[in-house]
């Protein structure tokens, strides 16, 4: 019987070392989880957070594909099997205000609250060529400037709502949604609530519309996307116009937004603190049974008496399938979707502020998880293991009491400047920095510090800047820079933190530990003793 040779014991050895670490790292072994790419589309209001959120779980490898198109759009295609899942600020309606049928067709489904934020009013005014930045409207002469009741901006209302400060004579365009949107429906909601007597006679019965009616003869103008209206309003001929939406669309390209009049008497603008204080009126519906479960009654957001508190503050909805035999689900999809709405629900809330959003509280991220349960309830094999509120990193979250919501709760005040009959403010908009007279106030995630008054505005931690007092700019620091530089939020990878994952890679990684530690001496050993072998044949007689 012939013996192994040294040489052939060694690479068994090796071979022997790299399979059980192959082995080891098999995906069915490891039971490791499998992902198949979903596509969604919809809302634009909620788009650019959505976005920030694929990219952060791509390297996680979940493929997740939105693309905007107004959340009736988004409706549209999840009722036609088209997508995976869909993003709407509103719910189906059963019938729209065109007579077309707005129902999912049958389709099993289940609305996830996913984001919250303020609709803003974004605007391009400009004083002896500089731009306005600290303009503060009522809610009356907003709906009046929607409604062509008021079309100039040397309208008395307007220099009302701005303590007697004058602007030129300058026509106003309004700019509105072309496309069924469901920014829209919430402006709209909000002046049929608020300002029957203005929005009905214009738009010719109550409700809302995801299409805003546009009047022939008109100055309004109208484009598809919130992105468009941004790209119209700040581009080269916009002075005089003024658009709706979602407050990240301003904030991301430096743009000022109006301070809008609160039941409080307090003029303020949607940072991610004054959304969290307004949407605690919010009423939810809980009602297991409805189709509207988990959508929202906004009355009380609209008449919040708290001075902090944006009034036009709402929620954004993923609409995701739960039938068991949905046409284009499986497990692998159903695993994406759950995961990719873990971290939107917990760590990425945490991008929320910076994007000109408000993170969702625990009552609706708790409510949300019970929806993700619905997945596995119509497939078992979708695992939902540690996947709760107890594991969620949400900023609103109080680690001691998780009923509390942190935002809400360290909302600085409005500075005294923003109080009717008071300033206005110096401050610039569109910086996601609450106007404040605290000095201890939390600083923006990006713009002006904290400081509010009448002359503050200067970045966080600079020497305060001039302040042109008609246009609200800040013109220059005390040490010579300017202030309004873009802001910008960088995509952050998702690390991969998975109990299977990481016991996976745990044995892998002591595997190859021991293959480098044995495997060189032993092939050191090995050639040491070949050779003594062959110098002991060499000497052989």
């Amino acid at each position: 019987m012939t013996r192994p040779s040294r040489s052939s014991t060694l690479r068994t050895l090796v071979a022997f070392v790299l399979s059980l670490a192959c082995i080891v790292s098999m995906p069915g072994t490891a039971r490791a989880t499998v992902y198949a790419q979903i596509e969604g589309t919809g809302s634009t209001w909620s788009e650019l957070i959505v976005q920030q959120w694929i990219a952060d779980v791509d390297a996680n490898g979940m493929k997740v594909v939105y693309t905007g198109g107004g959340s009736t759009k988004g409706r549209k295609d999840f009722s036609q099997d088209s997508t995976d899942f869909a993003i709407s600020e509103i719910p189906y309606q059963g019938t729209d205000e065109q007579g077309q049928a707005d129902t999912s067709n049958g389709r099993e489904f289940a609305y996830l609250p996913i984001v919250a934020g303020g609709t803003a009013f974004t605007y391009q005014l400009k004083v002896g060529g500089q731009l306005v930045r600290n303009l503060r409207l009522s809610g009356e002469t907003i709906a009046k400037i929607f409604t062509n009741k008021i079309t100039n901006w040397n309208d008395p209302a307007i220099t009302k709502d701005n303590n007697g400060r004058e602007f030129p004579s300058l026509a106003i365009t309004p700019v509105v949604r072309s496309d069924g949107s469901g920014t829209t429906a919430q402006l709209t909601t909000w002046m049929d609530k608020q300002y029957p007597s203005i929005w009905r006679p214009y738009f010719g019965r109550s409700g809302l519309t995801s299409y805003y009616p546009k009047k022939s003869g008109t100055r309004m103008v109208s484009q598809a996307g919130s992105d468009q209206v941004m790209n119209t309003i700040k581009g080269f001929a916009g002075n005089g116009m003024i658009g709706y939406v979602e407050y990240s669309y301003p904030l991301n390209a430096d743009y000022p937004v109006v301070k809008v009049l609160n039941k409080a008497g307090y003029f303020v603008e949607p940072t991610q603190y004054n959304t969290a204080v307004a949407l605690t009126k919010a009423q939810i519906n809980r009602d297991k049974n409805s189709q509207l479960y988990l959508t929202q009654i906004l009355d009380g957001v609209y008449d919040n008496p708290d001075p902090r508190a944006y009034p036009i503050s709402s929620y954004s909805y993923m609409i995701i399938p739960t039938g068991e035999d949905d046409p284009r689900m499986s497990t692998a999809k159903r695993q994406t979707l759950a995961d990719f709405m873990y971290y939107s629900l917990c760590a990425g809330q945490s991008k929320a502020g910076s994007y000109g959003y408000s993170p969702l509280p625990l009552n609706l991220v708790q409510a949300g998880f019970e929806q993700l349960a619905k997945l596995r309830a119509a497939d078992p094999d979708v695992d939902l293991n540690n996947r709760d509120v107890r594991s969620c990193n949400n900023p609103t979250f109080d680690g001691k009491n998780l009923n509390n919501n942190v935002l809400a709760q360290t909302a600085p005040q409005p500075a005294a400047c923003d109080k009717v009959g008071q300033g206005p403010c110096g401050t610039a908009t569109g910086t996601n920095t609450p106007s404040t007279d605290d000095p201890d106030a939390p600083a923006g995630d990006g713009g002006s510090g904290g400081a509010g008054g009448t002359g503050g505005g200067a970045a966080a931690g600079d020497a305060p800047g001039a302040i042109d007092p008609e246009t609200g700019e800040v013109v220059g620091a005390a040490d010579g820079s300017t202030s309004g530089e873009a802001i910008y939020a960088n995509p952050t990878e998702l690390a991969a933190n998975r109990a299977v994952d990481q016991r996976t890679f745990g044995w892998l990684a002591v595997l190859e530990l021991v293959a480098l530690v044995l495997l060189p001496g032993m092939y050191v050993m090995t050639l040491r003793r070949r050779r003594a072998s062959a110098a002991a044949k060499v000497v052989r007689p």
